[in-house]
């Protein structure tokens, strides 16, 4: 029988953990702006630090701890690998082609990509409460989407769209495997940093305007928030998760507004809104799910 004192502090554990990475991520992109660098420059750069730290991290705990992980375990591996490093890509060419707000809404479609994906290819048929979020969503995701054809930022708001849905196969794919891939996000980072380094003509032709600011986030930023949100599951539920990753749907706008003065668009505003509206309604419900199967798993004295 689980230690109920024991259970209390692993769930406080949990939250601390996944509320320090979810919050770390949402520096992501206002660090990128602020190193002033062009957007294969950025990718370059950031994708080779992450890759660097995934190695070093990798080996601690492979030679210091003697614990063995994968790095890219099998066929699903190496796709998982691949998706996430274009997702890379779509990313940072996102961040310099639409408003921050744009970006972080649409990439808060994701869980509900995921769950369309998983339908398709997993069979796990969505619940009506997650079809009915998905319709609110699109409507906001198609006021942002046409406020950025008006401002010009279509291709940047394509670009998003397209990130989340490719970040969605990752998770997919991650999940239909069934193996650890806790390092592959970090060590598909290699594969942008390539293609980045690539389209700017070698280490010579990157430009850098601010570079330790890409070395902040590529090095140590991105490494942890990823390693805490990747931890956070194993002590507290996956709707408790998903609420975390709201934070940088939530925060990074107001991060880039206090520092660059970029304003959402007030339909931008509305889209985004009706969003994260759908998104904590959903995630509230998933959580009330979550407590009410607990209990109803929960040990009960004979009558």
């Amino acid at each position: 029988m689980h230690d109920p004192i024991q259970q209390a502090a692993d769930h406080r554990k949990g939250l601390a953990i996944t509320a320090f990475g979810g919050l770390a991520l949402t520096v992501d992109i206002p660090l990128i702006r602020l190193s002033e660098s062009d957007a294969w420059s950025a990718l370059a750069v950031r994708s080779a630090l992450t890759f660097v730290a995934a190695i070093v991290a990798w080996s601690f705990i492979r030679f210091a701890l003697k614990r063995t992980l994968p790095i890219i375990p099998g066929k699903a591996g190496l796709l998982v690998v691949t998706l996430y490093g274009i997702a890379s890509i779509t990313f940072i060419l996102a961040v310099y082609n639409t408003s921050t707000a744009n970006l972080v809404f649409i990439l808060a479609f994701n869980p509900m990509f995921s769950a369309l994906l998983a339908w398709w290819l997993a069979g796990e048929k969505p619940k009506a409460q997650t079809f009915a979020a998905m319709i609110v969503m699109i409507g906001g995701v198609s006021l942002i989407v046409a406020d950025g054809m008006k401002a010009g930022n279509l291709t940047g708001d394509l670009l998003a769209l397209a990130s989340s849905l490719i970040l969605a196969g990752a998770i997919t794919a991650s999940r239909k495997a069934r193996v650890d891939m806790g390092f592959a996000p970090l060590f598909a980072a290699i594969v942008p940093s390539l293609i980045g380094l690539a389209m700017v003509g070698g280490p010579a032709g990157l430009v850098l305007g601010n570079p330790q600011w890409l070395v902040l986030n590529g090095l140590v930023v991105i490494p942890i928030a990823f390693w805490c949100l990747a931890t956070g599951p194993r002590y507290i539920s996956g709707p408790e998760v998903a609420m975390f990753y709201l934070l940088e749907t939530i925060l990074a706008p107001v991060w880039v507004w206090m520092i660059f003065a970029e304003a959402p668009t007030r339909m931008g505003l509305v889209g985004g809104g009706v969003i994260v509206a759908a998104l904590v309604a959903h995630s509230a419900w998933q959580l009330s799910a979550h407590k009410r199967a607990a209990r109803s798993l929960a040990p009960r004295h004979p009558v």
